[in-house]
């Protein structure tokens, strides 16, 4: 009985689909006895949050692991503004047919949902009102998804200005913090091969480049002559700026626990590799939580 009952106060780092570690993470948490008392998160890890205080887990589980590739296309409803590439009202009203329309206040376990307020230079804490207004808001990630406007004030990606939001944690009554970093520094990764997308030759133009985009968005760094292409710069200076400040919240306001995963084991947009991410979660935590109490 590995937790023996304690209660955490859980949160979950920002990482675009690095996030679905934090399925594996909640579901050792659950099996060993672990119980989640209140959950904070910044952009996927506030959209995998919201879902597991819905109770809706084990729904949005089942639906990320069938994601292939090709099957992100029909998500993303592009958008012709000048403040994003995709509009994000495609996969928030698919998340929500899933999950159900939810009032935050009426959830069964407390969430708080962080998003950025970049004209104020502030963080915004978000627990109450529309669920999925709130994911919306925090994974508002820039130049990708447009800004989204919450009671008037448009709103980024939370983890612009704190990737790790452990302090709306501050006045729980819980045992333990734990919290879940995405942004640890790049290991050496064995050479993965590319995985061919089909296409039966009726394939939209359009959709074709949005594909090679999905497709440059990975783990990779460099290509093969080192060079780096406009979406590795954008990605990876987000994710350089990310783990800096993650580094910097943590040494402030250090958790009980803390689980971190290297910043470059998935790319932003590799939801087609939920089922592995979702296992190095659980592993990881076991190394971490498991060896601790044996």
């Amino acid at each position: 009985m590995t937790g023996a009952g304690k209660s955490i106060s859980l949160v979950l780092g920002s990482g675009g689909a690095r996030g679905m570690v934090h399925i594996g993470v909640i579901r050792w948490l659950e099996e060993h006895n672990y119980r989640i008392a209140s959950v904070t998160g910044s952009s996927i890890g506030a959209m995998i949050g919201g879902i597991y205080a819905a109770g809706k887990l084990d729904s949005y589980e089942k639906w990320v692991r069938a994601i292939r590739k090709i099957d992100m296309v029909s998500l993303l409803d592009l958008s012709f503004a000048r403040d994003g590439f995709v509009k994000g009202e495609r996969i928030i009203s698919t998340l929500r047919d899933l999950i159900g329309a939810q009032l935050i206040e009426d959830l069964p376990i407390p969430f708080t949902a962080v998003a950025s307020d970049i004209r104020k230079e502030k963080e915004a804490w978000i627990n109450s009102g529309p669920l999925f207004d709130a994911i919306r808001a925090s994974i508002s990630l820039p130049l990708f998804f447009t800004p989204f406007s919450l009671n008037g004030t448009l709103l980024l990606d939370g983890g612009i200005l704190n990737p790790v939001p452990i302090a709306p944690t501050f006045k729980d009554n819980t045992d333990m913090t734990i919290a879940v970093n995405l942004g640890g520094a790049p290991v050496r990764l064995p050479q993965r091969l590319p995985v061919d997308t089909p296409n039966n030759g009726n394939q939209a133009p359009l959709h074709e480049k949005i594909l090679q985009f999905i497709s440059s968005l990975t783990a990779d760094d460099v290509d093969d002559d080192g060079s780096w292409d406009m979406f590795d710069i954008t990605d990876q200076s987000f994710d350089a700026m990310q783990a800096t400040i993650a580094r910097q919240k943590l040494a402030a306001y250090p958790p009980d626990i803390l689980i971190e995963l290297p910043r470059n084991v998935c790319g932003t947009l590799e939801f087609d590799r939920a089922a592995e991410m979702i296992d190095l979660g659980y592993s990881r935590t076991e190394q971490v939580l498991g060896s601790s109490m044996t």
